[in-house]
């Protein structure tokens, strides 16, 4: 077993990892970034880029079958070749991933190891059975893997995550989702639209984050007139039958029925590549299975010479915060132990469904009740949305009692990725209602609803003004 000796260890490849080692290097100290797996990050090879791929082959089939209602005939039926839609993807996405990898390459050899690293003491890590590392501090960015509950299990080789999807070389004629969040529901409709029979189940009515539980009523109705969606379902048996699964469930009209599948595609969630690290061996504590507590400002664990990056902490499992927290944990790992804040930017989250869903700032959960009014407008009358028929859809924008200050919002409804975006920026400038309402809005576009939510939480905070003002 050979021995080396390094400033900083990154474990891990993946988005965060790579951030982190390019500001440890950046800091000038040196640095060694270990990865056992594949390199190329969760985004390009199994997340954002191919699920996108498969969004945007879906809404051209969708497009092509909804031209009538603008007096726009399409003569014959619009043909669907799955294999085409799979090659298209894996193609693209493999396009995506050698971008990743270019990037490694780039990375000077004696700076990256191969192997499964673990702890075996403080500041020493084996990896496999080849090397020992000494170093000053350690940066775990190791990622997350799908969960599969234990009713599943037995379903074999017809029980798929959102990574098998991407290998198939065709479409299946009939899937089962099992978790609509941001991954079930993007591929679920996605399927949907591309000529899959879909059923999508979930539990306790949770439906892509959404916590305003008047968003996500109309979110689930617009879905329910696409496809068969029950995000609290009862599902009474799941088994395994020669080639298909088999599934007994109480469906929306409260009968009992048994359908079988050619899949079931399991997004019930996922857990942090953790338990194989020997964390106690480096004094971490934590309980069995639990993400250890860390700063979310540092990303440092405890008093530790250990970091924490990317999805790896459960905080907010996206590219652009797993680059960001990468930056600090990488900073703060190569400066140790002159431990800093770094930059966390507002929260904002997209759904790439159709309508989209943009979450941004604090989530409606998290605000305390009577503290706050909601602006809303409703895109069913909203003059762009309706021109483009995708008048779907309702925004809630949510604003402090007292400052006045814009707090966040929950939208479903068309051009989301771009509207989430721009009330992003109002929090993180933490503006206020009025100071928003300044700003330019140009007609006819869909921001024009922005606008209208946001005059609305105005009438209301100056409503409540005058409720409270001296008589």
């Amino acid at each position: 077993m050979q021995t080396l000796h390094t400033d900083v260890v990154i474990i891990g490849a993946g988005t965060a990892g790579l951030a982190a080692y390019r500001a440890a290097i950046a800091a000038g100290k040196q640095a060694l970034i270990i990865e056992g797996g594949a390199y190329g990050t969760t985004c390009a090879r199994v997340g954002c880029m191919p699920s996108k791929l498969l969004i945007a082959a879906a809404e051209a089939a969708h497009a092509a079958n909804h031209t009538s209602a603008f007096g726009v005939h399409v003569d014959g039926s619009v043909r669907i070749n799955g294999r085409e839609v799979m090659e298209r993807v894996k193609r693209e996405r493999d396009r995506f991933v050698g971008f990743v990898l270019e990037s490694v390459e780039n990375i000077p050899a004696e700076h990256k190891l191969r192997g499964y690293a673990r702890f075996t003491a403080p500041g020493v890590l084996a990896v496999d059975q080849h090397t020992e590392v000494h170093t000053k501090s350690v940066v775990i960015a190791t990622g997350s893997s799908p969960s599969v509950p234990p009713p599943f299990k037995g379903l074999g080789d017809r029980l798929v995550i959102n990574d098998d999807v991407f290998s198939w070389d065709d479409l299946p004629k009939r899937v089962a989702v099992f978790g609509p969040g941001v991954i079930g529901l993007e591929i679920g409709q996605a399927l949907a639209r591309l000529g899959v029979t879909v059923r999508i189940f979930g539990v306790s009515g949770s439906l892509a984050g959404m916590s305003d539980p008047a968003v996500r009523q109309v979110a689930k109705k617009i879905f329910q007139q696409e496809f068969y969606l029950d995000p609290d379902a009862r599902v009474l048996d799941t088994k395994r039958v020669g080639d298909e699964v088999e599934i007994r469930y109480v469906a929306l009209d409260n009968t009992e029925k048994t359908e079988r599948f050619d899949y079931a595609l399991i997004a019930t969630g996922r857990k942090p590549n953790l338990d194989a690290l020997g964390l106690e061996r480096a004094g971490v504590e934590r309980q069995l299975g639990a993400i250890p507590a860390f700063n979310r400002e540092t990303m440092q664990i405890a008093q530790l010479p250990i970091f924490i990056a990317g999805d790896v902490n459960g905080d907010v499992p996206l590219l652009h915060e797993a680059a960001d927290e990468g930056k600090i944990a990488g900073a703060n790992a190569a400066n140790f132990p002159d431990v800093q804040p770094g930059l966390r930017r507002a929260g904002l989250g997209v759904v790439f469904s159709d309508p989209q869903i943009a979450l941004v700032g604090q989530a409606f959960a998290k605000l305390k009740p009577g503290a706050f009014v909601t602006g809303e407008v409703d895109f069913t009358g909203q003059g762009r949305s309706r021109v483009m028929l995708k008048n779907k859809g309702l925004l809630h924008v949510y604003a402090d009692k007292l400052t006045r200050r814009f707090l966040g919002a929950e939208m479903i409804g068309p051009s989301a990725e771009h509207i989430g975006h721009l009330l992003a920026w109002a929090v993180q400038q933490e503006l206020t209602v009025d100071r928003m309402l300044e700003m330019p809005f140009y007609h006819p576009v869909i921001e024009e609803g922005v606008r209208t939510a946001l005059r609305d939480a105005r009438d209301k905070l100056d409503q409540t003004l005058s409720d409270h003002a001296p008589a």
